[in-house]
């Protein structure tokens, strides 16, 4: 087990090195630094707090609640920092599934071999 342990390290040592994770840990850092994306998350987590409050006295929420929070919502996917983020992440993401596909081959392959290896 600690041999595939330390697989695991090294792998996540590689990945870390990748342009797309240090490119997405670029853009999280930028979307710390921004003013407008903390308001819109303080905007956001008010709305949110309304909202579910609303739902746990079984109510709907309010036509303006629910139309200030898609506004904040909207404003934020607009905002050029969030959207560094999400095409970030999802360049990352892609990387992560093919590394995920190509363990879960070598799995079955692993699986489906007669050859026992001895660690």
């Amino acid at each position: 087990m600690a041999e595939i342990l330390d697989m695991a390290r090294t792998l996540g040592q590689a990945m870390g090195r990748t342009d797309e994770y240090k490119s997405l840990k670029r853009a999280l850092e930028a979307v710390d630094d921004d003013r407008e994306i903390a308001t819109l998350r303080t905007e956001l987590e008010a709305l949110e707090g309304k909202i579910q409050e609303s739902l746990r006295i079984n109510q709907e929420p309010d036509d303006e609640t629910r139309g200030a929070y898609e506004g904040a919502v909207m404003r934020l996917q607009g905002n050029p920092s969030y959207q560094r983020v999400v095409a970030a992440q999802t360049n990352f993401d892609k990387i992560v599934m093919k590394v995920n596909e190509t363990i879960a081959r070598g799995i079955q392959e692993g699986g489906e071999s007669s050859i026992i290896l001895t660690t």
